[in-house]
């Protein structure tokens, strides 16, 4: 996956198929939102970076190191970037509603990894489900699906 990262980030000649640099474009604009919704609140604490692995992992196949570099490479293009459109953009001509309704639905986990959510955080993920066309009412069903995990685990730990 490094070269891979490398080559877009650096625009190496490409060694992989055509369908294997749009996964990892997808895959790092998914990382790229994942860590900007983490950092907002001013903290990017290691439960947020955890939620984040763990979500890369799951929705994406990826080993832990291969998420560990995709939220590294995400950090990195975080901190060049100061607009969301172009992450976005990827994201909503790659995937189906149903998948970027899953993207907001990971948002909304990272916003909440930290226990609260701040008030830049949901802006945050309103503005992401508006520029991928999921309406309101989904991703506010994906933040109430999201709430009903974490109390269930609440209730799991006590």
């Amino acid at each position: 996956m490094l070269p891979k990262l490398k080559e877009l980030f650096f625009g190496e000649a490409a060694s992989e198929t055509q369908g294997d640099a749009a996964a990892d474009k997808l895959h790092l604009a998914a990382a790229a939102l994942l860590v900007e919704a983490a950092r907002l609140d001013g903290r990017f604490d290691e439960d947020e970076r955890r939620t984040i692995g763990s979500l890369l992992e799951l929705h994406f196949s990826l080993s832990a190191e291969d998420a560990r570099t995709l939220i590294e490479a995400g950090e990195e293009r975080v901190s060049d970037s100061t607009q969301l459109y172009g992450f976005t953009r990827v994201i909503k001509d790659k995937l189906s509603p149903a998948e970027r309704l899953l993207i907001v639905e990971m948002l909304w986990e990272v916003a909440y990894a930290d226990g609260e959510l701040h008030d830049y955080e949901a802006g945050l993920v309103r503005r992401v489900a508006g520029l991928l066309f999921v309406e309101d009412r989904d991703s506010g069903a994906a933040r109430k699906r999201v709430l009903a995990r974490l109390d269930s685990l609440k209730g799991q730990h006590k």
